[in-house]
C-alpha cells in the first residue's frame, strides 16, 4: 500500500552521470529510505530492465562490434521502448516511486555529445520511446572524470566498452550532462558527489522530498 495514498502519482526519478559516480549506491539508498516510508518503489536500469533489453545490453556493452553511434542509439531505442512498455509505464499507473539507473539523458551524452549522433534523431527516438512522459526529476552525480574513473577501477571488475575509454572522452561525458542540467533545470538537479556516500545521501532524500511534496509525517526529513 502507497503511504501517500492509493490514488498518488507515480514518479519517474532518473539517476545520470559518469562512470564511479556512486549511482548504483545512491538509488539503493534512497529505495530502501522510500520504503521505510511505505512508499511503492521500483529500481530498475538502463540499457536493461527487460530480458529483451537486458539482451541488448549485453550485446552493447560487452560485445566486440563495432557500432556506430547512430546504430548503439537505436538499438538504445528499441530496448527503451520495450522497458518502458514492460516496466516504467506498469509501475507509474500503480503510484510507484520508479528509480532509473540512466535514461535518455545517458544517450544524449554517450551517443549524441560524444558519438556524434544527429540531437534532432535522437529527439525524435525520445518522443516514439516515451510519448510525452519525462522524468519527473534527473539527479545528476557530478565528480571529477579522474575520481570516478579511479572509483570504477576499484570495483575490481572489467569495464564495458565505454568505461574503458579515455580520460579526455570522460571529462567530454561529463562537460555533456553538466550542459544538460543546465539547460533543463527544471528537471535536473546536479549533486556533488565527491562528498562521503551518507552525505550525499541525506541530500538527494532531502532534495526528493522537497521536490515532490512529501509528508513528513511519511517518515521523510523534515523540510
Amino acid at each position: 500500500m502507497n503511504a501517500l495514498g492509493p490514488h498518488a502519482p507515480g514518479r519517474l526519478i532518473t539517476f545520470e552521470g559518469g562512470e564511479g559516480a556512486g549511482k548504483s549506491t545512491q538509488i539503493r539508498r534512497l529505495a530502501e529510505s522510500l520504503q521505510q516510508a511505505g512508499l511503492h518503489v521500483v529500481v530498475t536500469r538502463e540499457p536493461g530492465g527487460t530480458p529483451f533489453a537486458e539482451r541488448l545490453r549485453e550485446r552493447i556493452l560487452q560485445g566486440s562490434e563495432n557500432f556506430s553511434a547512430l546504430s548503439e542509439a537505436l538499438l538504445f531505442a528499441a530496448a527503451r521502448i520495450d522497458h518502458v512498455d514492460r516496466v516504467i509505464a506498469p509501475a507509474l499507473r500503480q503510484g510507484a516511486f520508479v528509480l532509473c539507473d540512466r535514461f535518455f539523458d545517458s544517450t544524449r551524452a554517450y551517443q549524441g555529445a560524444m558519438g556524434g549522433a544527429d540531437m534532432r534523431l535522437l529527439a525524435l527516438l525520445e518522443r516514439i520511446a516515451l510519448g510525452e512522459r519525462r522524468p519527473d526529476l534527473t539527479l545528476v552525480l557530478d565528480l571529477p572524470s579522474a575520481e570516478g574513473l579511479a572509483r570504477a577501477g576499484r570495483r575490481g571488475a572489467g569495464g564495458d566498452r565505454f568505461e574503458n575509454r579515455d580520460l579526455a572522452y570522460h571529462e567530454g561525458l561529463r562537460r555533456a550532462f553538466l550542459d544538460i542540467a543546465k539547460h533543463e533545470p527544471a528537471r535536473c538537479r546536479v549533486i556533488d558527489s565527491t562528498r562521503p556516500v551518507t552525505e550525499v545521501a541525506q541530500d538527494i532524500l532531502r532534495l526528493v522530498t522537497e521536490h515532490f511534496h512529501l509528508p513528513q509525517a511519511a517518515g521523510l526529513p523534515a523540510r
